[in-house]
């Protein structure tokens, strides 16, 4: 059978594109290799579901207690973390939320990256062959992954969770990236592997979950980077008091969770900055307010992407998921990048005009109003935001994911 285009309605926006629909694909194994980051399994989640609705088996390899939670009860998952990392986990996290800049840089590589790759680097390779699979997906952080599937002269694939780090961002700064690349040599002569091509990046299948509008355009990429944009998965149910909105603009302001003292000033300065204003503000995460104005609601969970489609605009802290969410739903964003990818990620936003950029640890109510404000208005930032959403809506998400997958196979 022939492909042959169709039109099929995107996930992420009203308008359909085109997409090839095909012969029935003989069954293959894929097994994910991910970190214990959230933000890097929810992806490989719906790419994996779409691979299964496929006919293809499919199982993980990780950290065990992280994964379960986010996976469908009875999926296979490989234990690949060794317990003593795994033990230091929830200490590494909270050493990690004290970290900006720099030190956090480096934190993430010494204590991390590559200690992750030592403490998965047998696991893996226990799970690919106890698995029999045909097509490993690494997560970029998962350096264990590509030593295994190298060894097996088996095809691997990169899952890029977030658009930073893509295009040389430490390029002018040779020195850190020449220890980065130190740091990755020595973990593979550690593995008696001499002179590979860089684990973070498949020379065959990049999949990155995002879209060249973020990125400045896909034309500095290989024709192997895939711009698939995000892979939504099922949202988890929370409840929430829709009867509160009133029909005024709505602002989110979401933070993620465990930013400590810092978060509960970013939040006090949220309130500040939106009272007397004309519009509602929903505060999303565990902060306690002294003094809440009536346009302001504090929830510790809200059912955030049900949400998106009340609001006007996003405030967050540069997050892949929550942007690429926003965007998808065309909405404008300030951005508080506080670490790891989010500067890089809050740079995208502002250079693709969607979004404005403030401090996270020292915005004053002002600075913030004055942001919210000019994102509030029907212009510009809106327009680029539709961009990028439109951008967004033509990717494929993970049905793209699966087909390229598939190709690889």
């Amino acid at each position: 059978m022939s492909p042959r285009r169709v039109q099929v309605p995107s996930l992420l926006g009203d308008r359909p594109r085109p997409r090839i629909v095909r012969e029935k694909r003989p069954e293959r194994r894929f097994l994910f290799a991910v970190p214990p980051l959230t933000g890097h399994v929810e992806p490989t989640v719906a790419v994996a579901a779409e691979l299964v609705r496929r006919g293809h088996k499919v199982a993980w390899t990780g950290h065990r207690t992280t994964l379960e939670p986010l996976l469908r009860a009875g999926s296979k998952i490989f234990t690949s973390v060794d317990p003593g990392f795994g033990d230091r986990l929830p200490a590494l996290r909270e050493a990690r939320l004290r970290m900006r800049g720099a030190a956090a840089f480096r934190f993430l590589w010494e204590e991390f990256v590559v200690p992750l790759g030592h403490a998965m680097t047998p696991g893996v390779g226990t799970a690919i062959d106890r698995f029999r699979a045909d097509i490993v997906v690494a997560d970029r952080l998962v350096l264990a992954a590509p030593v295994a599937a190298r060894l097996r002269e088996l095809p691997w694939a990169t899952s890029a969770a977030t658009s930073a780090g893509l295009a040389r961002p430490l390029a002018g700064l040779p020195q850190i990236e020449g220890w980065v690349r130190d740091q990755i040599g020595a973990f593979h002569r550690a593995h008696g592997v001499e002179s590979p091509p860089d684990p973070r990046f498949s020379d065959r299948l990049v999949l990155v979950f995002s879209t060249s509008a973020l990125v400045g355009g896909s034309s500095p990429f290989p024709g192997h980077f895939a711009f698939v944009g995000p892979a939504l998965g099922r949202p988890a149910p929370t409840d929430f008091p829709w009867e509160w909105l009133d029909g005024r603009p709505t602002v989110l302001f979401s933070l993620g969770t465990g930013h400590g003292p810092s978060g509960e000033r970013f939040s006090e300065v949220a309130a500040d900055a939106v009272r007397g204003l004309d519009v509602q503000a929903v505060i999303a995460g565990p902060v306690r307010l002294a003094d809440v104005p009536d346009n302001v609601l504090v929830r510790e969970h809200v059912p955030q992407r049900k949400l998106l489609e009340r609001l006007s605009v996003v405030v967050c802290h540069g997050g892949h998921d929550t942007v690429c969410e926003s965007l998808a739903h065309g909405l404008p964003l300030v951005i508080a990048p506080i670490r790891d990818d989010q500067p890089v990620i809050a740079r995208q936003v502002a250079a693709s005009g969607a979004g404005v950029p403030v401090r996270f640890a020292r915005v004053r109510a002002d600075e913030l109003r004055a942001a919210l404000e000019t994102v509030l208005a029907d212009g510009p930032h809106r327009a680029a935001a539709r961009r990028v959403r439109d951008s967004l809506a033509a990717a494929g998400g993970a049905a793209e994911a699966a087909d390229r997958l598939e190709d690889l196979a």
